[in-house]
């Protein structure tokens, strides 16, 4: 493992403005990993509870409690903090009204996926970067995890020349899965839905594997597992409101046991009474209103196209995608929670040649050290450069979340939706170079 550059005798600032799970990849990348070249210099949050938490937190590690700000005095924060950039980890619909602020108030941003979570929210962060000149990068760490860095590798060196069509699926389990349904996530208006808040992940890698951005996209999409019938059908007489006060809690197997997850007992449980969110609703709930199963076609610029699925029920976790070439077929598979087993390949198949089972490349850390890449990008004052082109910025972030925009207006409407026509003026982001084309121009018809 390459030595960590000296210390910074003047560190890096940075704010963090939403202080739920994700933000506390960021927070201890901050007060610990990278403590020498970067600090947390102010936090903003609704929630008091958690600000509070966040600055008991910093103290036990040794850092210094950064000053805490409500939603309202976010650009008091920044005028008075004054961040090199302000990370945005709130809920995926209000990430534009702070991307959107910070760029106006004059700094930087770093953003969690999705970008935003609908059509007018994404112009607002296209219009806000054009006029400030500001910056915007969007975190999207699978791109950095080491196996499907590989994956890109070997789709830059030829192997399987030009790339016609796609076949990519994804499974969410029935823990990981379900969890999506018992959180703020379950309203589309919060999160944008699966399509949005979860595949926005998949259809960022699908761009970037390719170096081609989508322009046409056709969907259908239900919800048909997650819902009051099916509480009924599993043995309880009805969904109830949470779990922590179920009267059936004994007889459900989705029963979620938050009093005894430290980590979120700590940040919701304790902190319900300043906003009466709860983080173990019922996933049989009638009001919930995304999707469980969808189904995705997309057409790219180069020509290739694409047919994608989310399942959010499934007996596994995990993903399988096939890219079919002019000079062969890659197949690449990763399990990531299934019992009895689970693991990687990917695997090239040459015309008319044999099977090619590759070593996969391998990390330590979260997303399998996928993440420490990144941070490292992120709070590091230098690093090599990267021949893959993983950062990413505000034009990749809209290609990925505009596909499942498009897809749930595909839900409502029944028809094809192009990419172009929901926002204007974006233009197309930079990947690295792939065969038949640059990563900046379509490939030749």
């Amino acid at each position: 493992m390459p030595a960590m550059p000296a210390p910074l005798d003047i560190k890096r600032r940075f704010a963090i403005v939403g202080t739920g799970v994700r933000s506390a990849m960021y927070r201890e990348a901050l007060t610990k990993t990278y403590k020498d070249y970067a600090q947390l210099v102010g936090v903003c949050d609704k929630n008091p509870g958690r600000l509070a938490l966040v600055q008991r937190q910093c103290e036990e590690v040794g850092a210094a409690a950064p000053p805490a700000y409500a939603p309202n005095d976010f650009e008091k924060m920044l005028h008075e903090t004054k961040p090199e950039a302000v990370i945005v980890t709130t809920m995926c619909s209000t990430h534009s009204e702070y991307i959107v602020r910070a760029m106006e108030a004059g700094f930087d941003v770093i953003t969690e996926k999705p970008l935003t979570t609908s059509a007018d929210k994404c112009q607002q962060i296209i219009d806000a970067r054009k006029k400030t000149g500001r910056k915007i990068r969007v975190t999207f760490n699978y791109r950095y995890s080491p196996p499907r860095t590989q994956v890109k590798d070997l789709l830059m060196s030829g192997t399987i020349g030009d790339i016609l069509s796609v076949d990519f699926h994804w499974m969410l389990d029935t823990h990981h899965g379900a969890d999506y349904f018992r959180r703020w996530h379950r309203h589309k208006e919060n999160s944008g839905g699966l399509m949005v808040h979860k595949a926005t992940h998949h259809f960022d890698l699908v761009n970037w594997w390719l170096g081609a951005v989508p322009v046409q996209v056709v969907a259908t999409g239900k919800r048909e597992f997650y819902t009051p019938t099916m509480a009924r059908r599993m043995g309880l007489s009805r969904p109830h409101d949470r779990c922590l006060t179920c009267t059936e809690k004994g007889a459900c197997t989705f029963f979620f046991d938050i009093y005894n997850n430290q980590q979120l007992r700590d940040l919701y449980l304790e902190n319900e009474k300043y906003d009466g969110y709860h983080r173990d609703q019922c996933v049989f709930s009638p009001d919930i209103n995304i999707e469980d199963t969808m189904n995705v076609l997309v057409k790219y610029d180069t020509g290739v196209t694409m047919s994608y699925s989310l399942n959010a029920f499934n007996a596994w976790e995990g993903y399988a995608i096939v890219f079919n070439g002019t000079k062969g077929r890659l197949e690449h598979t990763m399990v990531e929670n299934m019992k009895g087993g689970g693991g990687t390949t990917t695997r090239v198949i040459a015309l008319r040649g044999a099977p090619v089972n590759h070593k996969i490349w391998t990390g330590v850390g979260g997303h399998g050290g996928g993440d420490k890449v990144m941070l490292d990008e992120l709070f590091l004052p230098s690093v090599p450069a990267d021949k893959y082109l993983r950062a990413a910025d505000e034009r990749a972030g809209a290609a990925s979340c505009l596909v499942g925009i498009a897809a749930n207006k595909c839900f409502q409407t029944g028809q094809a939706v192009t990419v172009a026509d929901l926002v204007s003026g974006l233009g197309r982001p930079v990947y690295a170079p792939m065969p038949g084309h640059d990563g900046r121009v379509p490939m030749p018809a």
